[in-house]
């Protein structure tokens, strides 16, 4: 059963990713609408999601912790019932501040429960072809902006943001609920199981994995990749818009480079599977610089889905190779706790795009500046990732026991 069962494992990681995704990633769709009914500014409003990446942050390690001593389903389970509660009540909100912390801590918090204990579960159920594993995993995620996105577009168009939202709550506790329920525990850790029983003196402690250099480079690598593509990914709707697209069309652009993005997670997984994931993530890393620096030289539709395909298909296809590159140095038994400390730093780098981004065409009126800075971040990552050494072969062969 083990062998046909992790296939739903999968199933249920990307139905999960791209429902939580997707509903966080309803508020860049929002925000004008929301804008012009409030007044809230721009950045207020994009202060929100901020404070969201950093309550991803926050929750992120915990989370993967508590899904390494209890299992994911149970911290999957809780996280959709919060995320979905929380949607409505922010829905509700009745002040800008009301908004960022029901939206930002809640809806942060919660969606912090799917990414890391999902991607940690779905390394464990997989001996071979995990990077492809992965990488489907996260390209349900990558599903968000050809599902979610219109469906936050379309409401809009016929309800105000309020009602929108408050659907899209009812959407994420419909799906998301019955799919956390079919998450299972890899069976190497289930009790008994012969990665659980080993307790080497050699064996590496989850003290020792954090203090260890290769984490902490990881965790920076991650950081700034996600730096890189946070703010591109948040306002490149409104960027169209200020370039006289209009609106239905500008998200299409969104759901354009989530497309891409699932082909390229599938793509990047099975070439990290063939050639090494960390050779092909600081490729990937340096592909990402420039493609994100190109936004700034578009101005008309076309231009903006060329784009659109080369930054979706390269950044999205990085994001799953941390996880592999994580399972090929660091214990089963730690997965939850590793993994959810880079996306800990992930978050706090796609925290950085928001605020900053919103200040930025506050300020000057224009996004440009906010894409050089983050070609900046993307060279940035590649650097550090290509410092990255692995474990001697002796501790990883423990790693993967």
């Amino acid at each position: 059963m083990n062998q046909s069962y992790r296939w739903v494992i999968v199933a249920a990681g990307g139905v999960l990713g791209c429902v939580a995704a997707g509903a966080m990633f309803s508020l860049p769709v929002l925000i004008r609408p929301m804008s012009q009914d409030t007044g809230w500014s721009v950045t207020g409003i994009s202060t929100a999601m901020t404070i969201g990446f950093l309550a991803m942050a926050a929750a992120s390690m915990l989370w993967g912790n508590l899904s390494d001593r209890y299992g994911p389903r149970p911290v999957v389970l809780t996280g959709s019932v919060v995320l979905a509660a929380s949607l409505a009540l922010a829905s509700r909100a009745t002040s800008l501040i009301e908004f960022q912390l029901l939206f930002g801590v809640l809806v942060g918090a919660a969606t912090a429960a799917v990414f890391a204990p999902m991607m940690a579960c779905v390394t464990g159920w997989f001996d071979t072809g995990r990077g492809l594993a992965v990488s489907l995993v996260s390209a349900g995620m990558g599903m968000a902006p050809l599902t979610m996105a219109p469906l936050a577009a379309w409401l809009v168009t016929i309800h105000d943001w309020r009602g929108a939202m408050l659907i899209i709550a009812a959407v994420v506790a419909a799906l998301m609920i019955p799919a956390a329920l079919l998450v299972r525990r890899p069976p190497a850790l289930e009790a008994g199981g012969a990665a659980a029983a080993v307790d080497s003196a050699d064996e590496m402690t989850v003290g020792q994995a954090v203090r260890s250099p290769q984490f902490v480079t990881l965790m920076l690598a991650n950081f700034f990749c996600c730096a890189t593509h946070s703010g591109p990914i948040f306002h490149t709707v409104s960027y169209a818009v200020t370039c006289g697209i209009p609106m239905i069309a500008a998200t299409s652009i969104y759901s354009v480079e989530g497309l891409a993005g699932m082909f390229g997670r599938i793509g990047f997984g099975l070439a990290g599977d063939r050639f090494g994931a960390q050779r092909v993530l600081v490729i990937g890393l340096l592909a990402q610089a420039f493609g994100v620096l190109a936004y700034a030289f578009v101005g008309g539709l076309g231009g903006f889905y060329a784009v659109a395909v080369a930054v979706g298909f390269i950044y999205a296809g990085t994001m799953p190779l941390y996880a592999v590159i994580i399972r090929e140095n660091f214990p089963l038994r730690m997965m939850g706790t590793i993994v959810g400390g880079t996306a800990m730093a992930g978050s706090l780098g796609m925290s950085t795009g928001p605020v900053l981004g919103g200040l930025i065409y506050d300020s000057y009126g224009s996004y440009a500046p906010m894409y050089v800075a983050s070609c900046g971040m993307g060279l940035a990552a590649m650097l550090i990732l290509a410092t990255f050494r692995p474990f001697p072969p002796r501790r990883v062969e423990l790693a993967v026991a």
